[in-house]
């Protein structure tokens, strides 16, 4: 367990879902189940303090963890996050303007990265090279360089990472992957999701720019490794609109389905990809740059293709399929997947109508990572899914940017045009 894997053997088991080697060092800091276990929390905006927080308080007194240091660029939300420590915990998380600041408490154990798209693998990586476990939301990367850089540090720190791709974690898609391990509905031919709405996500995020001050923003922890600008508040509320911090639908939502049907069918990475997309109806004073319609499709070397499209004109349409020669997984209400004959081009045994695929018990997505801090052991969605998810979403916006395919090699594990 000693021995530092070397970036050869990274890329010889990252799509083989090999678990996260840890060193003494990183096991002795954490030693025992007694032990509180010490949690930072960078970000504070509608992923940490909604969904982080949120979905670690349920099992804060049974794991003995705690929030003891926030961080955001914005003062109020790292002021709102503190507040919510204190009433849990009897006194207030530190606060600070800067990740790093909170990856470096000595008394921090690990770090739960809730922060924007283009800051993910920059946190990510620092929290690695300090030895701090992490919780890292999705998507993980926005380029092949940043991705292979960040991977690298976590699997020679041997730190335990969980991804925040939580759908693989519900118990219905643990039942989807049994279904299919049992052959149920044979070799799949396509996998594809529409995910629609009448208007583009980031625009929800506009609602507290009115309180936005300058002298409460840090601005350049926001910035990052960005150019250099002027404050503007928009950019900080309204990032997931703009392509300069976020990729946008296909990388920001479709890196669920991506990972899903990984988890489900057993898939790693695509061998092609084209795409599509452009803002054709929201056109408007904000400027916003991330499509509003986008499609891409995927062939896999497994001989399947898979489809994602978004629409944020018109919501009708929505749907999550998974096409087998002998029937169909429907999971477009992912919380309640059904299985049928519908489709299918062989004799099957399955029903005509949709039958409820049977649960399977998985623990909750926090608390996995949570007991993996203490056992050490490979979490739910490790480094490797982050790999997984990431390649798919930057070969889309390739092609979508370049117009042209975009392959993937899997022997020197890049992407080139094709």
């Amino acid at each position: 367990m000693s021995n530092t894997p070397s970036r050869r053997q990274f890329l010889k088991t990252a799509t083989a879902g090999a678990a996260l080697s840890f060193t003494a060092a990183s096991y002795a800091k954490i030693s025992g189940a007694n032990d509180r276990i010490s949690l930072g929390l960078i970000g504070c905006g509608g992923r940490g303090y909604q969904a982080h927080m949120n979905g670690v308080h349920p099992f804060d007194k049974e794991q003995n963890v705690a929030f003891v240091a926030v961080s955001d660029p914005w003062r109020v939300r790292r002021e709102r996050a503190a507040a919510r420590a204190e009433q849990w915990y009897g006194r207030p998380a530190r606060q600070f303007s800067k990740a790093l600041d909170v990856i470096h408490c000595p008394d921090v154990d690990a770090v739960m990265i809730a922060s924007c798209d283009h800051q993910h693998c920059a946190h990510l990586e620092a929290a690695a090279k300090a030895k701090k476990d992490a919780y890292c939301e999705k998507p993980l990367a926005m380029s092949m360089e940043s991705l292979t850089r960040t991977c690298e540090a976590v699997k020679d720190a041997g730190i335990v990472v969980q991804m925040g791709t939580q759908v693989r974690s519900r118990t219905t898609s643990a039942g989807c992957k049994k279904l299919f391990e049992s052959g149920a509905i044979g070799k799949v031919s396509r996998i594809e999701q529409c995910r629609n709405s009448t208007k583009p996500y980031w625009y929800s995020r506009l609602k507290d720019l009115p309180e936005v001050k300058e002298q409460d923003v840090d601005w350049q922890e926001f910035l990052l490794d960005r150019p250099a600008r002027p404050f503007d508040p928009k950019l900080l509320m309204g990032w997931y609109g703009y392509r300069e911090f976020t990729d946008g639908p296909i990388a920001n939502l479709g890196c669920h389905f991506i990972d899903l049907y990984n988890y489900i069918v057993g898939a790693t990475l695509p061998a092609s990809c084209v795409a599509q997309g452009g803002v054709f109806t929201w056109k408007d004073e904000h400027g916003f740059t991330c499509p509003d319609q986008c499609q891409a499709v995927w062939i896999y070397p497994e001989g399947f293709m898979v489809s994602y499209t978004t629409n944020t004109a018109n919501s009708d349409g929505r749907v999550l399929k998974i096409y087998g020669d002998q029937g169909t997984i429907d999971l477009t209400d992912w919380t309640a997947p059904t299985y049928s004959a519908a489709g299918a081009r062989l004799t099957t045994q399955l029903p005509k109508a949709p039958v409820p695929v049977e649960p399977v018990e998985i623990p909750d997505h926090f608390l996995d990572w949570l007991q993996c801090l203490r056992n050490r052991k490979t979490t739910n969605a490790p480094i490797e899914a982050g790999y997984n998810h990431s390649v798919p979403a930057i070969m889309a916006m390739r092609a979508m940017d370049t117009g042209r395919r975009q392959v993937y090699d899997a022997a020197t594990r890049t992407i080139r045009e094709g």
